[in-house]
């Protein structure tokens, strides 16, 4: 699955720094969208890899797009990521994280209310003809934007949204601090640009990064599988409760069509066996059908035939 996340703070805080951090990319600068991808660090591919000997070792990644300001149209490009990393301004000294945050908040409330608002416009105008499902969500729109009027947000609305709104205030939201009390995102970006064994250099300890990757799996319920072949060893990401079917969609929708079997094996399992052959003497790959449920750390090798 392609995880994507949106990355938003008010001015200065340090939004695109962060970005360049996550991504290692350049950004466009000041005024521009930038969207990038960020790999997911995890310590159990490099194992996965050694172990298979793989010639290509592909981390799994989250889509960032990092836009420039907090202004309804802007905050509009975000509407189909799955979560939003809040960018808080703790270097400064002139504004307060906690208060950034409200006042974030307050911001995605704003375009949200503007979103319905427009819309509620839109579909007053195509009501007039008389069409019932649009007189229905002319009456449901008008009820929805007097819950935002009144302060509410569309995420504790008690009643299932339009699918077309996509609210921001519904999506999951990550809190980072660019400060002493969370992350030095400018370091991160100027280490990012170092190679992984020269960064450890200067670390004192995990990369801040990491940890904000961790939080997003958390926060979405992602599990991370792996393929492991000499070719390529790759992580991907899946929704918790995906199963082996999921997963091979994940990989190409042509193996999912044609799924026969999976082959699963723990990845702790794999390397400790040191290799596929040794660990299926050994009895720990197992077989399995389209509905298994696939757990974090599992290896899989799927069987299809188109």
């Amino acid at each position: 699955m392609a995880v994507e996340v949106g990355i938003v703070g008010l001015p200065n805080a340090g939004s695109t720094t962060l970005f360049r951090a996550l991504t290692r990319a350049g950004a466009q600068g000041s005024g521009k969208e930038n969207v990038g991808m960020a790999p997911v660090p995890d310590e159990r591919l490099r194992q996965l890899a050694d172990v298979v000997d793989a010639k290509k070792v592909t981390p799994a990644a989250v889509r960032v797009v990092d836009v420039p300001g907090t202004g309804a149209a802007l905050l509009g490009n975000l509407r189909q990521v799955d979560a939003l990393l809040l960018v808080l301004d703790g270097w400064s000294g002139t504004r307060d994280p906690a208060a950034d945050l409200e006042t974030l908040k307050l911001e995605l409330l704003v375009a949200d209310r503007d979103h319905v608002e427009r819309r509620l416009e839109r579909v007053a105008k195509q009501a007039k003809s008389g069409d019932a499902n649009l007189r229905a969500e002319v009456t449901e729109l008008e009820a929805i934007l007097a819950h935002l009027d009144a302060g509410g947000t569309l995420a504790d609305w008690d009643r299932e949204l339009p699918p077309e709104l996509e609210p921001l205030t519904a999506k999951p939201l990550l809190a980072v601090e660019n400060g002493p009390n969370g992350i030095d995102a400018q370091l991160e970006s100027e280490l990012a640009e170092m190679s992984d064994a020269e960064a450890a250099e200067f670390r004192e300890g995990e990369s801040a990064l990491g940890e904000i990757v961790r939080r997003l799996f958390a926060t979405l319920d992602l599990v991370t599988f792996f393929t492991a072949g000499e070719k390529e060893t790759r992580a991907w990401t899946l929704r918790r409760g995906g199963t082996a079917l999921d997963a091979a969609a994940t990989i190409h929708t042509d193996i999912a069509r044609g799924f026969i079997r999976c082959e699963v094996i723990r990845w702790d399992d794999l390397v400790s066996a040191g290799g596929h052959t040794e660990a299926a003497r050994a009895g720990r790959q197992r077989l399995e059908g389209k509905t298994y449920v696939v757990e974090d750390g599992d290896v899989l090798n799927i069987r299809f035939n188109v």
